[in-house]
């Protein structure tokens, strides 16, 4: 029996604290300064530049630009793959480069980059199909931009995390 009342006053204690804890960190999180939001799918328009090459490698930029009202930020590397005709991802999504990350915030009209990079089709083999799509999903978004661009990935594909412009 007393084991049963140590077990009921332990749980009614742990309850009482997290319910507390829980309104306590409610409380201190929702006095912290307004922080910029994320940019979401809607805020942004994507596009992908033409590519520069070096050294056996061709560059993509993949272009992020608040079309939105408002200032909104962006962290970390978006999610890249390519896709046919029928909506089909063509081999694996792109990998991440391992480059540090920063926060970048767009104010209405700005611009940020990531850059996608493969290695020419002479360099490297195991060349996919060309793409129809390009799938790109913004850093920490759940939903795809998909971006009409005939793309051939041979060997490496890799992106790097969102950077301002120099």
């Amino acid at each position: 029996m007393t084991n049963v009342l140590t077990r009921a006053a332990t749980i009614a204690a742990a309850m009482l604290f997290a319910t507390t804890g829980a309104a306590v960190g409610a409380t201190q999180a929702s006095a912290l300064p307004n922080a910029t939001p994320t940019c979401h799918v809607a805020d942004l328009n994507l596009a992908i530049d033409s590519p520069e090459g070096a050294a056996g490698s061709l560059y993509y930029p993949i272009q992020f630009t608040n079309t939105s009202t408002h200032t909104c930020a962006l962290r970390g590397y978006p999610g890249v793959s390519v896709v046919d005709v029928r909506h089909r991802q063509i081999g694996t999504s792109a990998i991440r480069t391992g480059e540090p990350v920063d926060t970048v915030t767009l104010q209405p009209g700005d611009s940020v980059s990531a850059i996608l990079r493969t290695n020419s089709a002479g360099v490297a083999r195991g060349c996919r199909p060309t793409s129809t799509y390009v799938n790109v999903y913004p850093p920490n978004s759940f939903q795809a931009v998909q971006i009409p661009y005939h793309l051939r990935v041979c060997g490496a594909f890799e992106i790097s995390p969102v950077e301002a412009g120099d």
